[in-house]
């Protein structure tokens, strides 16, 4: 690690919060069209990993929609939100905030967003690429020189279209699926033997002996066996943007308020609502059959073709 890699970390949190406090001032100048935001219930501490089944919904609307999403851009350290909400799952709040703007103030406001997605990069750069750390590492060195950072609050992005014509919203229930190497998997393997640490409730010679089993099992594979991490992810808030001129829909995740920019308010767009979340009552599309996998380490949803 860079000996001023400790400072560049402070620099470009403090320039975030400076961009994120200016387009906040920018866009409570502008005249406000539409707000609509749909807050979730918190996640407390201890409940990260509880299965979702339901998720009630409460809107809110208007300048009241305005100022908790201007609130929510800004969310960026532990201190500021209730000791009981967990650390470990970022704040969503999915809506949208539609602006009246003309040509000049369209243009600040797309320089200011693009501004602080830059930082938003840069910031996610030093720490899981500039820094070298494992990801079990990462939390002491962030939390050494950023104390409270909330990094998934952090690195996302915020959304900002120009007046499409309908924007409605939904759930999606997504799998992140990435194909890896039989030898990657052993190195990282042999990576967690070297360590010499644990995990409960196993002692040290109980797990080095299971990850052994897991080794094994993979260098066990046939030649040319194919190897997927597919691991789930909890069911998540999403908007479909609809633009009539490209006769194109955009899915996008949506776990800040969408901000929009619209000449006047002729160009407002169709507005939908988020409806509380209900897996019992979810109806899934026809999708093809996929090939069969099978649970290689569980631990890590780590699944092989043969």
């Amino acid at each position: 690690m860079r000996y001023d890699l400790p400072a560049d970390l402070r620099r470009c949190a403090t320039a975030l919060e400076h961009a994120l406090a200016h387009l906040n001032q920018q866009l409570s100048a502008l005249p406000l069209l539409i707000g609509r935001g749909f807050a979730l219930p918190p996640i407390n501490k201890g409940t990260e990993h509880d299965p979702v089944t339901t998720i009630t919904v409460t809107q809110h609307l208007g300048v009241d929609a305005r100022d908790r999403a201007l609130a929510h851009y800004q969310l960026l350290f532990l201190q500021q939100q209730s000791e009981k909400i967990s650390t470990k799952a970022a704040v969503r709040l999915p809506g949208i905030l539609c602006f009246e703007a003309n040509a000049a103030a369209s243009t600040a406001i797309h320089q200011q967003v693009n501004t602080v997605n830059r930082l938003k990069a840069r910031l996610e750069q030093l720490i899981t690429v500039d820094s070298g750390l494992s990801s079990e590492a990462r939390f002491d060195f962030v939390h050494t020189h950023l104390r409270g950072l909330l990094t998934l609050n952090a690195y996302r992005a915020i959304t900002l279209l120009d007046a499409p014509d309908t924007v409605r919203f939904g759930w999606a229930n997504k799998h992140i699926i990435k194909n890896v190497t039989q030898q990657e998997i052993i190195e990282k393997l042999e990576k967690s033997l070297k360590s010499g640490r644990a995990q409960a409730p196993w002692t040290r010679e109980q797990w080095a002996e299971k990850v052994e089993q897991e080794r094994d099992a993979v260098r066990a594979l046939p030649p040319g066996a194919k190897l997927k991490i597919k691991r789930p992810v909890k069911v998540q808030p999403i908007a479909r943007v609809w633009h009539k001129q490209q006769q194109k829909q955009t899915q996008l995740a949506c776990p800040s308020p969408l901000l929009v920019l619209c000449p006047d308010r002729s160009t407002v767009p169709l507005i939908g609502e988020l409806l509380n979340y209900d897996a019992a009552h979810v109806t899934h599309r026809h999708k093809p059959a996929a090939a069969p996998l099978f649970p290689l380490i569980p631990r890590w949803h780590l699944y092989s073709d043969r």
